[in-house]
């Protein structure tokens, strides 16, 4: 993912989202690029597109892990939000999200990061806002509101965990609020993260054919 820096996602930061200090998580050293949130993971999504490129999601992360194609551990990889209540952890974004979904939507939901889009919006924390676009995929998972270890080889169709108990990785879930979900450096799944801004160094994007 070469070509996914900085100097690449600045005219849309600048133009659309009013210069964002929130989407100015990208750098670029020793040939890889670095860093990710998931309001930058929704804007590069925004500008791929048009190549017929998404990110990732849940499913094909855990595609990547059982094919071995891209060594992850010791890496971080956000591939989607839970949403679960208005309470709390992100409030206002999460009010926002419940008012797109459809009426008869159960509660807790994972929704792709690569199922939505980027808005201004100054009454958010984060000066930005999502919205739900039509190729968005919502998954509703009881198991999102619980923790527990979990096998690979026990996943669900989209790359959650059928039951939790026993196995050698850990799924951290919580019950309110709005939440980043993400692959961990020990290739566990975190459900729990509220800060939605938070990047690092080892933190990536990972970018497959639509």
């Amino acid at each position: 993912m070469h070509n996914v820096t900085s100097n690449f996602l600045s005219p849309k930061v600048k133009e659309n989202y009013s210069d964002n200090e929130n989407l100015k998580v990208l750098s670029y050293s020793d040939e890889i690029v670095k860093g990710s949130n998931p309001f930058a993971v929704v804007l590069v999504n925004e500008i791929i597109r048009e190549q017929d490129l998404r990110t990732v999601n849940q499913v094909d992360l855990e595609k990547i892990l059982k094919l071995n194609i891209l060594n992850l551990r010791g890496k971080y990889v956000d591939s989607a939000l839970v949403l679960r209540s208005e309470n709390e952890l992100n409030s206002y974004l999460a009010r926002d999200l419940l008012r797109q979904l459809p009426n008869n939507q159960e509660l807790p939901v994972m929704i792709p990061l690569c199922g939505l889009e980027l808005r201004k919006d100054d009454k958010s924390n984060y000066g930005l806002a999502f919205n739900l676009t039509d190729n968005k995929k919502l998954i509703y998972n009881p198991l999102l509101n619980k923790s527990g270890n979990f096998l690979s080889e026990d996943l669900d169709g989209n790359g959650l965990p059928k039951k939790l108990g026993k196995g050698n990785r850990y799924f951290f879930g919580r019950d309110t609020g709005l939440t980043r979900v993400y692959l961990d450096d020990d290739l566990d799944l975190i459900s729990v993260n509220e800060f939605l801004d938070d990047s690092d160094d080892e933190v990536r994007i990972v970018i497959v054919n639509i």
